[in-house]
């Protein structure tokens, strides 16, 4: 019977260090980023800009958009940056009575964008009884090399850095498109 108990307290012993241990061995976590801005302009005029899934020229760093299926669900679109990037995007939520817009990339070159598995939402609230807006482009990815130790192009920060950088900047530009009537 001893010999018994302390084979079992042995073994939980062994195993409870290997899960720790492998506990160290994970891989990248999601990450998130969220970026707002007011405009000066009813919700519904700030939609008409960003809800047209096939049009992104509001962005400054698009340089064209070509696309199937308007903006219905599993509609895509292949957005082409200045510099000939490309990324290929499929709209997983519409819901224009929200001002809502969820969409995914299907595929990047991570030297263009260094993340996978990524999902993002464009959404638009009124601001001062409707006279004014809110929007908000947040998404959800993983860094764009999936094993432990990334190079630092690839990493968690160079994502958060780059995806910061693509809302900041097309938030911008869809403010001057909206207030500036271009």
């Amino acid at each position: 019977m001893r010999f018994s108990t302390f084979a079992a307290l042995a073994a939980i012993t062994l195993l409870a260090g290997v899960s720790i241990g492998g506990a160290d061995a994970h891989g990248p976590t999601r990450q998130k980023v969220s970026e707002t801005i007011e405009i000066n302009a009813p919700p519904e005029k700030v939609w008409a800009v960003i809800g047209n899934f096939q049009d992104f020229s509001w962005h400054p760093a698009v340089i064209k958009t070509e696309g199937k299926g308007g903006n219905a669900v599993d509609a895509t679109r292949t957005v082409t940056l200045q510099g000939g990037g490309t990324i290929d995007e499929v709209i997983a939520k519409y819901e224009p009575q929200n001002f809502l817009l969820m969409y995914r990339i299907n595929a990047v070159d991570v030297k263009v964008l260094p993340v996978t598995n990524y999902s993002s939402w464009l959404t638009v609230s009124p601001l001062d009884g409707g006279k004014r807006s809110k929007v908000e482009w947040r998404g959800a990815f993983y860094r764009g090399y999936p094993n432990n130790d990334p190079p630092p192009e690839l990493s968690d920060e160079a994502a958060i850095k780059a995806v910061t950088g693509v809302y900041t900047a097309g938030l911008e530009g869809l403010k001057k498109k909206v207030e500036g009537g271009s």
